[in-house]
């Protein structure tokens, strides 16, 4: 569709802001752009109101060239791509049908590779650039970060160590420049079939750290567990909510008679299961990651070997391991108020267990953190974060001051088009 030219819509609307995530083109709205997490109207010319053609148009020239996108978008009714805007910034795209028409994602993905430090990622993660083996996990909700976390990690084991790393993705997000290391990126539908195959020939490419986009099914798991236990790092990414769920997930995929093997297997070779979750900055300017992390521990791989029990859950092994590096979601949200980083509002809504944390923010703890000191549960817990597993005799804190009251969030305010879509 030679005389369609898209640059200038995207242009345009990459114009919008500075912080944009996505573009979203659907059937009846206008092209729209994400910014932090909240869709905006573009106003172009000529798509004002997009029509299922002008849709289809639009997929057509991101698909020019790309047969095996296409077939997946005939076959399966959706189809994963990436897309490049010269000089400018690159796309992870999706096409997909949706009730007879053509709709269309596009996730901004910045030509720089990030580091640790610019995405303002707890600087613990750096250690899992020198592990030799093991697995490293990823999880979070789509859009929550976890494709820029594994990169900033692979940049920088690629900026210390001569290793041959193999990345396998679906699509290829960032591109990775050799330094250090060899790094070869392998997608999905031009360069193999399917994660599973992928992953089992890297077992004879001699790399010593794997990337898999995804663990999707029973097959990829197996491998990429096989992968770590010879002496490959392996990293990858699950879709879900914490750390505790992602174990949970990876169990249930293995039949039931199988459970113990697999808790066995899971307790040895994890690193760290790491849990993202973007909440809006109290300026109103963008979005900071909270991020929970659980560390292979002798404590943390007896829970999930042998299972967890009233007492002895991953979230208590967190919320004690504060010296090992390790910090649950509520714990660092509840900091992050604190500090005028984000309101209270937005962090209660992104705690796991909201309840408690207001009890905190109250000066008041729950109950179960009061049994685990040895406390009397009616007289509520003034545990400090600085000294998670103090004395159950020791002199208690005075109650820490009432939250600030949430800033007022600040609200920003927000080429030409082609002949045949000009139609208004």
């Amino acid at each position: 569709m030679s005389y369609f030219d898209l640059p200038p819509i995207l242009e345009k609307m990459l114009s919008v802001a500075e912080n944009i995530s996505d573009l979203n083109f659907s059937v009846g709205r206008p092209p729209q752009v994400e910014i932090n997490g909240k869709l905006t109207p573009v106003d172009i010319k000529g798509l004002r109101t997009l029509t299922p053609y002008q849709t289809e148009i639009i997929a057509m020239a991101l698909l020019e060239g790309n047969f095996d996108g296409a077939e997946r978008l005939v076959q399966t009714g959706s189809a994963d791509i990436s897309y490049s805007l010269p000089s400018r910034t690159r796309f992870r795209v999706n096409i997909f049908k949706q009730r007879g028409s053509i709709s269309v994602v596009m996730r901004v993905i910045p030509m720089y590779v990030p580091t640790i430090k610019s995405l303002n990622l707890p600087p613990q993660l750096g250690e899992i650039s020198h592990m030799k083996n093991g697995i490293v996990l990823l999880t979070g909700p789509t859009g929550s970060g976890k494709s820029s976390t594994l990169a900033a990690i692979i940049d920088k084991i690629n900026n210390e160590y001569a290793y041959h790393i193999i990345t396998i993705e679906d699509p290829i997000e960032f591109l990775h420049t050799h330094k250090k290391s060899t790094i070869n990126q392998r997608e999905l539908g031009s360069d193999t079939p399917s994660f599973a195959l992928a992953l089992r020939a890297a077992l004879r490419q001699a790399p010593k750290v794997i990337l898999v986009g995804e663990m999707r099914d029973l097959e990829t798991t197996e491998i990429a567990l096989e992968a770590s236990e010879t002496g490959h790092l392996v990293l990858s990414t699950l879709h879900t909510t914490d750390a505790s769920k992602t174990v949970d997930r990876i169990i249930g995929i293995f039949p039931k008679s199988e459970e113990h093997v697999i808790r066995t297997r899971l307790a040895q070779a994890f690193k760290y299961i790491i849990s993202q979750r973007l909440i809006p900055t109290a300026d109103g300017k963008g979005r900071i990651a909270a991020v929970e992390i659980l560390k292979a521990t002798p404590r943390t791989r007896e829970y999930i070997e042998n299972g967890e029990t009233e007492g002895k859950t991953l979230h208590d092994a967190m919320d004690d391991g504060e010296l090992e590096g390790m910090q649950h979601f509520d714990q660092v949200i509840m900091r992050m108020i604190h500090s005028g980083t984000i309101t209270q509002e937005d962090g209660l809504a992104f705690a796991t267990n909201p309840s408690n944390l207001m009890l905190r923010l109250s000066g008041l703890g729950s109950s179960d953190d009061f049994l685990r000191e040895g406390g009397n549960p009616m007289q509520g817990n003034q545990r400090t974060s600085s000294n998670p597993s103090g004395p159950i005799n020791a002199p208690r804190p005075a109650p820490a001051p009432p939250p600030r009251p949430a800033p007022v969030r600040q609200e920003r305010s927000s080429g030409s088009m082609l002949d045949i879509i000009d139609k208004n």
